[in-house]
């Protein structure tokens, strides 16, 4: 299998996108299997892993809570402040990828205390158009980084050429 890593693509992009004080790079499919998108702020942390890779044509976006973009810490207001948040930083690596929050068909969301379950649907039922709801799994877990109550990882699909 051929991987494409766009690297000094890339480069050029981090310098461009860092000097616009943006997070992510813009980056459209482009031919071949598999290309890696990082941001400039997960490359200037060191953090060890993509912020988003694309597959042909479905974008598999990393795990995002609600950090505040280039600071190791989450939003105050909780729940939905932080998932509102966590949909902000997503709608960051959307649109440096050519998508916006309606591409969304999958998300992974992980609450650090299930018996929120129905706040965040009460959230969740707002931060999509009605007729575009992404499939869901709700996973609950001990714990999130920086103490998030809330963490969301989502595909996202590329129209058709």
């Amino acid at each position: 299998m051929r991987i494409d890593c766009f690297a000094a693509r890339s480069a050029v992009a981090l310098v461009f996108a860092a000097f616009l004080g943006v997070g992510a790079v813009t980056a459209a499919p482009e031919d071949g299997p598999v290309a890696y998108h990082r941001s400039a702020t997960s490359v200037s942390a060191h953090l060890p892993f993509s912020d988003a890779v694309r597959v042909g044509r479905v974008l598999y976006l990393n795990n995002q809570i609600g950090n505040v973009p280039g600071t190791p810490r989450v939003v105050d207001g909780g729940l939905e402040a932080q998932t509102r948040q966590a949909m902000a930083n997503i709608d960051s690596v959307l649109a440096a990828n050519g998508l916006k929050r309606r591409d969304l068909f999958r998300c992974t969301v992980t609450l650090s205390d299930m018996s929120q379950w129905n706040e965040l649907n009460r959230i969740w039922g707002g931060l999509f158009e009605p007729e575009r709801l992404p499939v869901r799994n709700v996973i609950g877990v001990t714990g999130l980084p920086l103490g998030a109550l809330v963490g969301i990882e989502c595909q996202a699909a590329y129209a058709a050429p």
